[in-house]
């Protein structure tokens, strides 16, 4: 599968993709101009021909959160492998930037659970919900989902010091690259 980051002559792709599944509902509205000031964090799944398939963004929210956004897989294309191919691509650049929680509301549960992610409390987010759910039309009757995976987790060295803190990659999970 062919995987790669978005370049600037991909925003016009992106924006169809993104948005042709938020007028379904399936995912807020991206602008253009949201697509060109994020596009350092979007992958994309192509073709042969070079037509875009998936997409995926990872939004940072501190040096230690980011969310799982605008997972969008073309619909001639689902069920095929680029949605699953891309989340581990969005995971693997996840710990590269060191990230120990990522994070995604959505409706595609136990696509995410396929995936590694678990089930969590969407108020463990409150960065998401002052960002885009209190801008989403369907706040009060929301039907998503919050799951998250957690990729390091801070522990407690043993040591004479009880203030140092180290970071550990968490059982079963692969430690970032160095």
């Amino acid at each position: 599968m062919n995987i790669q980051p978005a370049h600037p002559e991909d925003v016009p792709g992106i924006l169809a993709l993104v948005n042709d599944h938020a007028r379904r509902g399936d995912l807020l509205p991206r602008t253009a101009a949201s697509i060109r000031d994020t596009l350092g964090d979007w992958l994309l799944a192509k073709d042969d021909a070079g037509e875009i398939v998936a997409c995926v963004s990872l939004y940072p929210y501190s040096n230690v959160l980011a969310e799982v956004r605008s997972l969008a897989v073309r619909d001639g294309a689902k069920g095929t492998g680029w949605g699953s191919a891309l989340l581990k691509e969005i995971i693997l650049e996840a710990r590269r930037r060191n990230y120990t929680t990522l994070f995604a509301l959505t409706r595609a549960v136990h696509f995410f659970q396929r995936g590694g992610f678990h089930i969590t409390d969407r108020e463990r987010f409150p960065e998401k919900v002052w960002r885009d759910c209190s801008i989403c039309p369907l706040l009060e009757h929301c039907d998503e989902t919050a799951v998250e995976m957690i990729l390091l987790e801070p522990i407690v060295r043993v040591d004479p010091s009880p203030t140092v803190l180290e970071l550990h990659a968490t059982p079963g999970v692969n430690p970032p690259a160095q």
